[in-house]
């Protein structure tokens, strides 16, 4: 017996002012996201195994768990090292996951699923994540309810890759607000220490400029807000392009430049711009890390729009 039923789940679609997006219900993933036929984020085929983690909501952390381990509430955790090659968890525990339908409209969608207590992550939280989109684009909100007994660690962001247009990458231009950047290990990505931009020029882009061949992988941090709200923006030649923007509730943002040289086909084909609660091993260094009690919860949101 075979299924009709695509490998990225569920396909639900949304569209409202020139803007349609196709949520896939694996991963609560951005499968797909255009305004008036254009492109702003990579796609991929509803019948096609996810890309890696492009589109996913990532939770409950962002980015990686050095080791895989972690101390919290007096008890030493070790989680599966999803990221083998580097001895890393990565990006969470529900990247894979089947998310139900909450609600279902023409122009939003509310997915949730429920993270059970496991080996590495004790803990219950309810994960809900609503998408919409009306004239300012579409908004992605990732709530977290703690349903289980004891306080939990909890982080969240999105993993798009923005398409400013049909030209290469490396003549997009790129402004990205941010003073500060967190250097790691070259070898693992491991965090290493917060540095002023300005002692990294290539990862200086508070004027916006070409990204030429630069190589970016990395969080950042002090973002220069307006009323509250941090934008990151990537435009092509053609004067065409991509926006994301969201709160404070999201102090740090992971940009990637998406280098696979030995995969020409992914090869830098989109720029990773992930909002994050927390930076990376935050679950290790406790920086802008949310603890959950029971029966509370959190809630963080961003938003693409087309320039």
């Amino acid at each position: 017996m075979t299924s009709d039923r695509p490998r990225s789940g569920r396909q639900l679609r949304i569209a409202a002012h020139g803007y349609e997006a196709v949520i896939a219900s694996v991963g609560a993933s951005l499968r797909s996201l255009t305004f008036r036929g254009r492109d702003l984020v990579v796609p991929f085929d509803a019948d096609e195994v996810r890309p890696g983690y492009r589109g996913a909501t990532l939770a409950p952390w962002p980015n990686r768990i050095v080791d895989g381990e972690y101390e919290f509430g007096g008890l030493r955790h070790r989680l599966p090292l999803t990221e083998p090659e580097r001895g890393q968890a990565l990006h969470g525990l529900l990247a894979w996951a089947e998310y139900a339908d909450r609600l279902v409209e023409d122009d939003r969608v509310v997915l949730v699923t429920v993270i059970e207590p496991q080996t590495g992550y004790p803990f219950r939280v309810e994960v809900e994540t609503e998408y919409r989109v009306d004239e300012n684009g579409l908004r992605q909100t990732v709530t977290a309810r703690n349903v289980g007994a004891d306080a939990a660690p909890w982080g969240t962001g999105p993993h798009p890759y923005l398409v400013a247009g049909p030209s290469p990458l490396d003549a997009w231009t790129l402004l990205l607000p941010a003073s500060e950047v967190l250097t790691v290990t070259p070898d693992r990505l491991s965090p290493v220490e917060r540095e002023p931009v300005e002692r990294h020029p290539d990862w200086d882009f508070r004027t916006e400029r070409e990204i030429g061949d630069v190589f970016i992988d990395h969080a950042f941090t002090g973002l220069a807000r307006t009323e509250g709200v941090a934008e990151v923006r990537v435009t092509a030649p053609d004067g065409s392009g991509v926006a994301m923007t969201w709160d404070e509730r999201c102090p740090w943002v992971q940009v990637h430049t998406a280098d696979t040289p030995s995969v020409p086909s992914t090869h830098r084909i989109g720029l990773a711009v992930e909002p994050m609660t927390c930076p990376p091993d935050a679950f290790n260094s406790g920086t802008d890390l949310i603890v959950l009690p029971p029966a509370s919860s959190s809630a963080a949101s961003w938003v693409i729009a087309a320039i």
